[in-house]
């Protein structure tokens, strides 16, 4: 085991040294990536003159086509589960029918030979003292790393499934159901001090956005005082956005409706070829960095509950329709907005669906209580406490970080 240098052996330049603070990211889906990027800005935001803050595109940047080729894996395994719920289903099955070590450990060592190894190699060569990871491949890299740096996860789902509860020195949740579920399930993992409770890590953009939908709409050259419906199924597309649509355009009617197909071309282009009959404003939407801007122009969001997507609909007060669930952490998080919060409802029909659009079109006040549920959930949001939770695990070991003055992170 390599030993750190005592302090007074250590050089000056060695003392006074940042610590380095790298937040990894993985492609495999947008809800890891949206909550990392919101971290490493709040993070370097607050504390950028004390730490050093490396954004990490960790699978591509080493140059190693093994971990290339174990990311593709990833993002081909989300997309298949998208397409084919019940490989999806049967995939988050096992990882809760072999627990934590042994669904991690066989994921690392049999899926991509080599890739473990190259894995553990790149993070050490980043040289760590804390990494931050919403994959829990990161995680587990910079677990096996000899010293080992301090390690946090965030999880952005409504619940930790075996993967996110690895070992790591603090982990943290956005929902009560995912808190009590994960106490109760993982009682020797977890304990007060090493999970929390953290609002639901959004974009810092979003909250400088107008709440104003006409506004909104201006921005993004739609109707101003037409009923609107974003239609979106995950960065990758894949659900029953094209029925939908095809049912809308059929019925002619009076939306504006807005399917945003992501990174599936393939979708977008065969949309762009369907045409409205006249009461229906149609805007097909690719790949976005506009999304936010779409949420919060919108009245109604139609799509799978995809942890990032209806988590933003939600802070925009925008009811939702669940539509689809790839994998039974989808259904986790579909069932908190549906049971627990209330701002949602879920039918798995197209047609069923365009009728409850229908239906929410003709009477507006039978989408207010939705409404209002969604509402009562913006307070919720904000990446502020999870950092300072994560600087208060750095300062523990890097004391010298600290300011008069800092403010600790809340107990609740």
């Amino acid at each position: 085991m390599k030993i750190d240098k005592p302090k007074e052996q250590q050089t000056e330049q060695e003392r006074n040294k940042k610590p380095r603070v790298i937040f990894p990211f993985t492609e495999a889906g947008l809800g890891h990536i949206m909550p990392l990027i919101a971290l490493a800005d709040k993070f370097e935001e607050l504390y950028g003159d004390r730490v050093e803050v490396v954004r990490s595109s960790f699978f591509s940047e080493s140059g190693d086509e093994g971990l290339k080729a174990f990311e593709e894996m990833l993002c081909n395994t989300v997309v298949r589960a998208n397409k084919n719920t019940l490989f999806g289903f049967f995939m988050t099955f096992n990882m809760d029918l072999w627990g934590v070590q042994i669904a991690t450990g066989a994921t690392m060592r049999h899926c991509k030979a080599g890739t473990r190894k190259a894995g553990i190699l790149h993070m050490a060569e980043l040289k760590p003292d804390l990494v931050v990871s919403t994959h829990w491949a990161t995680n587990y890299y910079a677990e096996h790393l000899d010293p080992k740096p301090l390690t946090a996860m965030y999880c952005p789902d409504a619940e930790m499934n075996p993967l996110f509860c690895y070992d790591c020195d603090l982990a943290m949740v956005s929902t009560d159901t995912g808190y009590e579920a994960a106490r109760k399930k993982y009682a020797h993992r977890f304990n007060e001090k090493n999970l929390r409770r953290v609002p639901y890590i959004i974009r810092n953009e979003a909250f400088d956005l107008p709440r104003d939908k006409k506004e909104l709409r201006r921005r993004l050259g739609i109707p101003e005082d037409k009923f609107t419906v974003l239609l979106a199924e995950g960065g990758y597309g894949i659900g029953r956005m094209e029925e939908i649509c095809e049912v809308v355009l059929a019925r002619d009617l009076p939306v504006t409706l807005i399917p945003v197909c992501g990174k599936n071309v393939e979708l977008y282009e065969k949309l762009r070829t369907m045409k409205s009959r006249g009461k229906t404003t149609f805007v097909p939407v690719s790949f976005t960095d506009r999304m936010l801007e779409y949420e919060a122009a919108s009245d109604l969001f139609c799509g799978k509950s995809g942890a990032n997507v209806i988590a933003e609909a939600c802070f925009f007060g925008v009811p939702q329709i669940v539509t689809h669930y790839a994998t039974n952490i989808e259904q986790h998080i579909g069932e908190y907005y549906v049971e627990t919060v209330g701002s949602a409802l879920k039918i798995f029909d197209a047609a069923k669906t365009v009728d409850q659009i229908e239906e929410f079109l003709n009477d507006p006040a039978k989408l207010e209580p939705l409404r209002l549920a969604a509402e009562s959930q913006r307070g919720n949001y904000g990446t502020e406490k999870s950092v300072k939770l994560l600087f208060e695990l750095l300062a523990e070991k890097f004391p010298s970080i600290r300011r008069e003055g800092d403010e600790r992170p809340s107990e609740k």
